[in-house]
């Protein structure tokens, strides 16, 4: 169980002054863009415009690839970890973010397929839009530490690096 360390308590200080600041009714919804019911359908969505749209099958196949690595890179890292929870100290396993990995990764890889076939920076902009409005929910909420939110974006970015180089240039097809 990860119960020390230098970054902890910086990262429970700040967890302490965020939490609950913006009511729930708010909070709750914004975590949820992170579900998986919520994010893999607009990845999903991405992809098959992308195909349609002519794109490499390979960053396609690359994006989705990506998302079901998501589990295999998280998973083990909670298990590993046992960092319990900002409100529930009974429980374990929140490090690192899985519904912030499934948002980036989501979000993220639908943009790179759907942006070559757009003149406007709009999918990077949404996509950002949504990863920081699923991170700032959880974190608000109480339902991660900013550190487990901060170590899946970084986890993830690998990820995300292999769906742009499966896509090429940025050139449809």
């Amino acid at each position: 169980m990860l119960t020390d360390g230098p970054l902890l308590t910086p990262d429970e200080a700040l967890s302490r002054s965020l939490v609950r600041t913006v009511p729930d009714a708010v909070t709750n919804p914004l975590a949820d863009l992170g579900n998986i019911p919520v994010a893999v359908p607009v990845l999903v969505l991405a992809m098959a415009y992308a195909l349609w749209r002519g794109a490499r099958r390979r960053a396609v196949l690359a994006a989705g690839l990506a998302m079901a690595l998501v589990p295999a890179l998280i998973v083990p890292l909670k298990e590993w970890t046992a960092r319990p929870g900002p409100l529930e100290p009974w429980a374990a396993g929140y490090f690192p973010s899985g519904h912030t990995a499934t948002a980036l990764v989501s979000y993220a890889g639908a943009a790179l397929l759907v942006s070559p076939y757009t003149r406007r920076r709009w999918p990077a902009a949404a996509a950002l839009l949504l990863v920081a409005a699923t991170a700032a929910g959880l974190v608000l909420r109480g339902f991660h530490w900013p550190l487990d939110v901060l170590a899946s974006v970084l986890l993830c970015t690998p990820l995300l690096l292999g769906v742009r180089a499966a896509r090429g240039s940025g050139h449809p097809g």
